[in-house]
C-alpha cells in the first residue's frame, strides 16, 4: 500500500517523510535505487527501504534527517493542487460532525484537488464507498493522481458531471458539498441521502452561507449549525511556553444540517422551530 500507516518499517513503494533542519521536510514514495536530492544533500532511497520509522539518517553530506511516515495532514497540505485545499483543521471537524467512518457511503460533490477526497475514502476504510462529483476534467484528473498516489483511489467513485443533473445515488450517509454556490442544489442533496443524513459545506462568505440557511429550511433540513474553526499553536518550549507569531484563522464558515421527515402535525411547529428548521409548515418569503 502506498500509505501504510500501520507499517512499523520503511518498504519500497511507500509514502515516506524526511524531517530535517528547520523542519523542511519532503514528502516522497520510496522506490528501489531512486533518491532524494534535497538542497542539503542526496538520499539514497535503497539506505532508507527497511528502516524503523523514526530513525535518524544523513545524507551524502552529513546534514540530519528523520525518516518518518507522513500522517493524513502531511499528505494533504503538500498536495499537488489547482484549486485552494481544505485544510486539516477543518476536515477532521467535518469528518467527526458527520461521523462518517466505516463502512459508510458518503458523496462529495466539487472534487477538486481531492483534499477532501482523500480524508474521506481513508475515514470510510475498506468496506465504505465515496462518490465524487466534479465538473471539470482536469480537476478530476488531478484527483485521480492523487488518490492513486497514497492508495486510495479504489474507494473512491469519480463521476464527471453538474450536480444539477442530480446524483446517481440515494441513501447516502452523508453529503459534503463544495461549490461556490451550494445553495443552488440542495434539493440534489436532499434526494440523495438518507432520511437523517448528514449535510456539510464550506464557505468564506457570509451571502453565501445566509443563502444557503435559507436554502436549507426549504427543504426540510434542520438541526442546522453554522460555525468556523480557529487554529492557534504554541511554541513547545517549556521554559518560554508562548503562542506562535502566526496563526490559522478564518478559512472558511462550516454549514452543517440533517435531513429530516417533518410532520404537517400542528404540535410540531414548535420543535421545528427549535431545530432551525423555521417554520416548514408556512412559506418562506
Amino acid at each position: 500500500m502506498p500509505w501504510n500507516p500501520s507499517s512499523t518499517h520503511a518498504a519500497a513503494g511507500e509514502v515516506a517523510q524526511l524531517v530535517g533542519l528547520r523542519h523542511k521536510h519532503f514528502v516522497f514514495t520510496l522506490v528501489a535505487d531512486g533518491e532524494l536530492q534535497t538542497h542539503r544533500g542526496v538520499l539514497k532511497h535503497n539506505d532508507l527501504i527497511g528502516l524503523p520509522w523514526g530513525t535518524q539518517v544523513f545524507s551524502h553530506i552529513g546534514a540530519p534527517f528523520f525518516l518518518l511516515q507522513p500522517s493524513l495532514a502531511d499528505l494533504l497540505n503538500e498536495l499537488p493542487r489547482n484549486t485552494q485545499i481544505l485544510y486539516p483543521k477543518d476536515i477532521g471537524f467535518i469528518l467527526v460532525t458527520m461521523s462518517i467512518g466505516p463502512g459508510q457511503r458518503v458523496i462529495e460533490a466539487g472534487t477538486g484537488s481531492g483534499s477532501m477526497t482523500i480524508a474521506l475514502a481513508h475515514a470510510v476504510g475498506s468496506t465504505g464507498r465515496v462518490t465524487s462529483y466534479e465538473i471539470k476534467q482536469d480537476f478530476q484528473n488531478l484527483a485521480r493522481k492523487n488518490l492513486t498516489r497514497v492508495g486510495l483511489e479504489s474507494r473512491v467513485d469519480f463521476k464527471l458531471r453538474d450536480l444539477a443533473e442530480g446524483c446517481d445515488e440515494t441513501d447516502a450517509d452523508a453529503f459534503f458539498l463544495d461549490v461556490q454556490n451550494p445553495f443552488d442544489y440542495i434539493g440534489q442533496v436532499r434526494a440523495a441521502l438518507k432520511p437523517g443524513g448528514y449535510f456539510c459545506t464550506l464557505l468564506p462568505t457570509f451571502n453565501q452561507v445566509e443563502k444557503t440557511l435559507y436554502a436549507l429550511r426549504q427543504h426540510r433540513f434542520a438541526f442546522i449549525e453554522t460555525c468556523e474553526i480557529l487554529l492557534r499553536y504554541f511554541k513547545s518550549e517549556p521554559s518560554r511556553l508562548r503562542p506562535t507569531d502566526r496563526m490559522v484563522a478564518h478559512t472558511g464558515f462550516l454549514v452543517f444540517a440533517r435531513r429530516i421527515e417533518p410532520s404537517e402535525d400542528a404540535r410540531a411547529r414548535e420543535l421545528l422551530e427549535e431545530v432551525g428548521a423555521v417554520s416548514l409548515l408556512e412559506n418562506i418569503e
